[in-house]
């Protein structure tokens, strides 16, 4: 039974924050085996260093293989159609030393909801992932707006450098896709 004070249920909840905050990413994305390594000029590679495929799963690893690489210079999740996780990318709204977002991103990330978000590689990008259903891949250029939105046939630089306090899960981002791509 739980002190009315305490931050958590029980060990086993404390357990599951704790280890959650150790790696940052979501277990949605680190239990699938669709990772790769990625070079300096984000093009994909195997944990041995070779060039990788955005829709070739032989040349995929698991997470903890490819955080154990030292090939490239950083880690890169593949985009596939076996499940309906997308990521909204959002280039050029974050000022990478005040921590202030553009407004136009800021309302795209207030829309997200609950969802996990981090900085680009960049570090004045913001990578959005949730679940939707993203069959086609997008761009939208509207003045200093620059959103790219990816469901299936690509793999995203990963950094692990949450914005903000996001939670580490994925939430359902289909009803702001759909506002995004109809604008």
């Amino acid at each position: 039974m739980a002190r009315q004070h305490a931050r958590f249920c029980g060990t086993r909840c404390r357990s599951k924050a704790h280890r959650a905050k150790k790696n940052g990413l979501p277990d949605e994305l680190t239990t699938r085996d669709r990772w790769v390594r990625r070079s300096t000029t984000k093009v994909p590679l195997t944990t041995g260093g070779m060039p990788a495929s955005s829709t070739d799963p032989r040349t995929w690893s698991s997470h903890k293989s490819a955080a154990a690489s030292t090939a490239g210079v950083g880690l890169g999740f593949v985009l596939s159609d076996e499940d309906d996780i997308v990521c909204i990318d959002l280039d050029h709204c974050l000022n990478p030393l005040t921590g202030r977002l553009a407004p136009w991103a800021a309302a795209i990330v207030r829309d997200a909801g609950t969802t996990y978000v981090e900085v680009s590689p960049s570090g004045d990008g913001l990578h959005i992932w949730g679940r939707a259903d993203v069959r086609q891949g997008r761009r939208i250029r509207r003045g200093a707006e620059h959103i790219e939105i990816y469901g299936h046939g690509r793999f995203i630089a990963v950094t692990g450098r949450r914005f903000g306090h996001c939670p580490s899960v994925l939430a359902d981002l289909s009803a702001l896709v759909a506002r995004l791509t109809t604008r």
